[in-house]
């Protein structure tokens, strides 16, 4: 399936984690919402940062990589000011860039426990 501006949803998971993973972005979590009757997207991706400056940091480098890699953008993004939560929206992929401490108080993974799941290593 292609988004809004036609990369493929796989391809643009893949340069979201590498981005997350260039700044060591912590427990990636990939969940495919196509087999989940009424979803808002089709995959979201997880993961969180031990301060707010990394959250930050993994926003950045999710823009950087998805530009340079698929030639995409965000269509919205959203918590960059407190970067507790940060919501990045690209129509069929949404990725969540949570602060450590706000990632379990939402349980994201357990609410959308029927999703197909994918977890990423941590790149040294």
């Amino acid at each position: 399936m292609k988004n809004a501006q036609g990369a493929s949803a796989a391809r643009l998971v893949d340069a979201i984690v590498k981005g997350i993973q260039e700044v060591k972005g912590k427990e990636i979590v990939h969940l495919d919402l196509r087999g989940v009757p009424n979803t808002v997207c089709d995959h979201f991706v997880i993961c969180h940062g031990d301060s707010v400056t990394q959250v930050g940091a993994i926003h950045d480098s999710v823009e950087k990589f998805t530009k340079d890699l698929v030639g995409e953008t965000p269509w919205h993004t959203e918590g960059q000011r407190n970067a507790e939560w940060v919501l990045m929206d690209y129509v069929d992929v949404v990725v969540h860039i949570f602060h450590r401490d706000k990632r379990g108080h939402y349980a994201l993974e357990d609410l959308w426990g029927d999703a197909a799941r994918k977890t990423y290593e941590n790149v040294a």
